[in-house]
């Protein structure tokens, strides 16, 4: 054995080895744009799939059994669902029954039955629908309502498509 004592060094870093190479910048500069892309990509995803999947939800269904709607008052509304989309059952104060789509044809929003003034009515742009028929009025709506046909039997009321 030799009495000379052992040294171990450690090699010190030199300012290149801590400054981040071109390979490391590339990688955070990629990671950081893939996540950049996701988080605007998903919603503009989701806006264009709505519509395909509202439309392939609303055909699957093709009638509603709204239980205890025989009880609706004269000159009333019930909202319900058809498929994903809101609908309304009206009872007219004439004893006639009618559902619609509470879609509006415009840009969509959800309208609301008015027996008061006997329309149905969006408050987004002002359209006004016939609640006997579901045709626009007056206001931007395009078209009218979409039509469902109605069966009131004796403990519930059947909707289905026209």
């Amino acid at each position: 054995m030799s009495d000379f004592p052992v040294i171990i060094e450690t090699p010190v870093p030199t300012d290149t080895e801590s400054t981040p190479t071109r390979r490391a910048f590339l990688g955070i500069a990629t990671a950081a744009g893939l996540c950049y892309a996701g988080a605007i990509g998903y919603p503009v995803y989701r806006y264009l799939a709505s519509p395909a999947e509202m439309a392939a939800s609303e055909t699957a269904v093709t009638e509603v059994t709204l239980d205890k709607a025989q009880d609706l008052p004269l000159a009333s509304a019930l909202m319900f669902k058809f498929g994903s989309s809101p609908a309304m059952l009206i009872h007219g104060a004439d004893d006639s029954w009618v559902a619609f789509s509470a879609v509006c044809t415009h840009l969509g929003c959800t309208v609301k039955f008015e027996p008061e003034l006997n329309r149905i009515h969006c408050s987004c742009h002002g359209g006004t629908y016939d609640p006997h028929t579901g045709k626009n009025v007056s206001g931007p709506p395009p078209k009218p309502l979409k039509a469902y046909k109605v069966n009131v039997g004796a403990t519930n009321v059947v909707v289905s498509r026209a």
